[in-house]
């Protein structure tokens, strides 16, 4: 749609310019294998070959390296070759871990998690407050990212800590029922949640079941007020299901929300309220 020329009018009239030689390419990234598909025959995906050729090599070289990463967590992998062959096994009952090991949703400039060994746990977005007038974007990240990593969160969290109510059971014996949801085995109530070999590689939990922190680098004062506007969102917070964290420019933690719109940081406590 953004490649569409009367839409990109009616964005430069609202004060959105795209570049003329920017184009927008759909894709699809299959989370198993880590390959990224482009769809340039889409109408209006107007690319050189070349431009084309050098896009999907950069992303030929990340998926293996995704992949290479991801190989030596998961049993009998070996390197990072085998995993598009377990992808199609049938009998593989850990062809990925998934989201397994999420502990951290980071909202900071790039340079600050670039390079750390954050193993793959952590939900990352780039973002710079001093870029965000109004704090409109850091109001969606809050209200939708954010929301979203909560539930993939609390779900292993209780995919693990009490697998009989909010877990799965044992996938091998799962029959789909009635297009809604499964049994394991020939009867019982629905299974929610996820399946054992999701969080467990059969000596052990690869997921350790932590809360979700949250990390922002933005000032207390527009955190609070987006808090302030939006209870349901602040509720997973006060309520205890999620820790909130603001980061420096260093990303240096630099106050920990302790609920009821008041932050904590610099060994002492700073109340921040929104503005009525």
């Amino acid at each position: 749609m953004l490649n569409d020329a009367e839409v990109r009018a009616g964005l430069a009239a609202e004060g959105i310019a795209i570049p003329h030689d920017t184009v927008f390419l759909g894709a699809l990234h299959d989370t198993t294998t880590d390959a990224v598909t482009l769809y340039a025959q889409d109408p209006g995906c107007a690319v050189s070959p070349d431009l084309l050729g050098r896009a999907r090599a950069w992303l030929q070289e990340a998926g293996a390296l995704a992949r290479a990463e991801r190989a030596l967590r998961l049993p009998r992998a070996g390197t990072g070759d085998a995993v598009a062959a377990r992808s199609t096994d049938w009998a593989e009952t850990r062809p990925e871990w998934g989201l397994a090991g999420c502990r951290a949703f980071v909202a900071a400039p790039r340079h600050v998690t670039r390079g750390k060994p954050l193993g793959g746990r952590a939900f990352l977005h780039d973002y710079d407050w001093r870029q965000d007038e109004g704090f409109g974007v850091l109001e969606l990240i809050l209200t939708a990212p954010v929301v979203v990593a909560s539930w993939i969160s609390l779900q292993y969290y209780g995919s693990v800590v009490a697998a009989e109510v909010f877990g799965a059971g044992n996938k091998l014996l799962h029959n789909v029922t009635g297009g809604v949801g499964v049994v394991e085995g020939n009867g019982g109530a629905l299974r929610v949640g996820l399946p054992w070999q999701s969080v467990h590689d059969g000596t052990d939990f690869v997921h350790e079941p932590l809360r979700l922190t949250v990390c922002v680098a933005a000032p207390a004062e527009a955190v609070t007020d987006i808090l302030a506007r939006h209870p349901d969102l602040r509720a997973l917070f006060d309520n205890g299901w999620l820790h909130l964290m603001l980061l420096d420019d260093a990303g240096r933690i630099a106050a920990r929300y302790r609920g009821d719109l008041k932050w904590q940081g610099s060994g002492e406590d700073r109340r921040m309220h929104a503005a009525a």
